[in-house]
């Protein structure tokens, strides 16, 4: 969970890397890092303490992905602080988070959540991209076994012992062997693509400008694997309705209109399967999630929904 530092610990650590660094400030939106923004040198800069170094070792690696429509900030800095914590420095983006904005952007956020999902889809793969092509993961053979994994309770993983309590549960344990057996009948429909995806557009991880019409940052590549596109719209359609501003703007998402998706031959067939496979799985690794985490209200509220996604069936995508 998020590492906590004090104001004083923070200071003195910067004290010791800058000549005067100066307005150093607590962020939000981070489970997993403490996040402090700073000015030094004549740049506004972010600080990023965690448990592991290969999280930030994502966010440098993804920075080649760099593009219009998909900016990734400058990770100018990785190490590890004396006490043992791994730490990032990184260039200060600004904006709102892409789940806060208002219902009355809804065509701007539509028109700027569809440049994000172009743009990831349209990031060259190599010939021989693994699914996980990044250090904070663990190596995975295909994308149908990434798919699949989600629903095996992995010792080591720091989720780890969610299954009991599913199954101690007769609604949860209902829903997730229902669920899972969805996936299941599901998973063959989804190709072996490469497509990059980011695993976790809400959640504070796209910071959009105020106008909502373009995105200003793209944070947090950890969950990032490579596999098939439709995952990523996915999770913006199974969180929708935790967010007005989302839900607002998906009826109008053109993703599967625009050029360069239609121009694949393999990105649309069967496109509705996939992504309601897609919305059950990442349903059912949220149950876990909320286990772990011990929110209860979280729990009750995604197997709401999840139990909503399932008995819809795959729906446009």
């Amino acid at each position: 969970m998020r590492t906590e530092l004090s104001y004083d610990d923070v200071a003195a650590f910067l004290a010791d890397r800058h000549e005067n660094p100066s307005d150093l400030e607590p962020l939000t939106g981070g489970f997993w890092s403490s996040a402090w923004a700073y000015r030094a040198d004549g740049d506004e800069l972010v600080i990023r303490f965690g448990q592991e170094r290969t999280w930030y070792e994502a966010d440098q690696m993804a920075m080649e992905f760099t593009q219009p429509d998909l900016p990734v900030p400058e990770v100018k800095e990785i190490g590890t602080t004396p006490p043992g914590l791994a730490y990032a420095i990184s260039t200060r983006r600004h904006g709102s988070f892409l789940e806060d904005a208002p219902v009355e952007n809804a065509d701007a956020t539509a028109d700027t959540l569809t440049r994000l999902l172009v743009a990831l889809f349209r990031t060259p793969a190599p010939d021989d991209a693994p699914v996980m092509w990044h250090p904070a993961g663990e190596p995975i053979g295909s994308w149908r076994e990434f798919v699949l994994a989600g629903l095996v309770d992995q010792p080591g993983t720091p989720a780890h012992g969610w299954s009991s309590a599913l199954a101690a549960d007769r609604r949860l344990a209902a829903l997730s062997a229902a669920v899972t057996e969805r996936i299941h009948t599901l998973v063959d429909a989804c190709p072996e693509r490469r497509d990059l995806i980011h695993g976790d557009l809400l959640h504070g991880n796209v910071l959009i400008s105020e106008d909502s019409r373009r995105v200003e940052a793209v944070l947090s590549w950890k969950c990032s694997v490579r596999g098939d596109f439709l995952f990523d719209a996915a999770w913006c359609h199974f969180w929708a309705p935790f967010h007005p501003g989302i839900a607002a703007a998906l009826p109008k998402l053109r993703l599967l209109k625009e050029h360069s998706v239609r121009a694949d031959p393999g990105a649309t067939v069967d496109a509705a399967a996939r992504q309601h496979c897609y919305e059950l799985q990442i349903g059912f690794t949220h149950l876990g999630w909320n286990i772990w985490t011990g929110n209860q209200d979280a729990l009750t509220a995604t197997a709401d929904r999840l139990a909503e996604v399932l008995d819809r069936g795959p729906a446009e995508a």
